[in-house]
């Protein structure tokens, strides 16, 4: 019996442990289309949301064939998002070719809701900036928490996108986070696993009985 107390103590910590990692990175998709005539099949890419330190990091990476579009309809922005207690200063942009930067102001275009602040390409001018793939920015004195507030119309990411068949417009974060393994699992899992180690131990005894 003590082996197998040791062996739920060592259960418990490790689902414990895996939801501490899980609340640390999480991945959003792109689904909601508001392109005009339609973007195509979602999701249109992801937004991965990691907490590093005091910290957060966050990558947009846009499917195969999409590219980042900077139109009216994102109020000239290609990526948008909200923050709690997040000031302009506090987000740095990486590198990229050409160079990104962030704007705030009141960009509520095209019936995505309300946002506060974007990611933009100075150089790129109106309409598709020629690139996709990935673009990323840390908000330093943040937390997971403080960037994923959905807004007044339940978003909570919204990327200008130039779909494959041509047509452009926002796609948006609306639903669930994609769970990894053990993700979301939390208290449910933890109950789960434990039930599972009692009604073997019931068994056990049952035979040793």
């Amino acid at each position: 019996m003590k082996t197998l107390k040791w062996g739920m103590a060592l259960t418990v910590a490790a689902v414990i442990a895996g939801g501490a990692t899980s609340a640390s990175a999480i991945t959003f998709d792109l689904t909601l289309d508001h392109c005009t005539g339609g973007c195509g099949t979602p999701p249109f890419g992801t937004v991965d949301v990691t907490q590093s330190g005091a910290n957060v990091n966050i990558t947009t990476t846009l499917a195969a064939g999409y590219t980042y579009a900077q139109t009216g309809a994102a109020d000239g922005q290609i990526f948008k998002f909200d923050g709690t207690g997040v000031a302009l200063t506090d987000i740095v942009v990486g590198a990229h070719v050409p160079a990104l930067a962030a704007a705030t102001g009141a960009l509520n275009g095209d019936g995505t809701g309300n946002f506060t602040f974007g990611i933009n390409c100075p150089t790129c001018g109106n309409g598709s900036t020629g690139f996709g793939g990935a673009i990323s920015f840390t908000v330093t004195n943040a937390t997971i928490a403080d960037l994923t507030a959905a807004n007044n119309l339940g978003n909570i990411f919204v990327a200008d996108v130039l779909a494959p068949n041509g047509n452009t417009g926002p796609v948006a974060v609306t639903a669930a986070p994609v769970p990894g393994p053990i993700v979301g699992a939390g208290l449910p899992g933890l109950v789960m696993a434990c039930g599972g180690l009692i009604a073997f131990a019931r068994r056990r005894r049952k035979l040793v009985a």
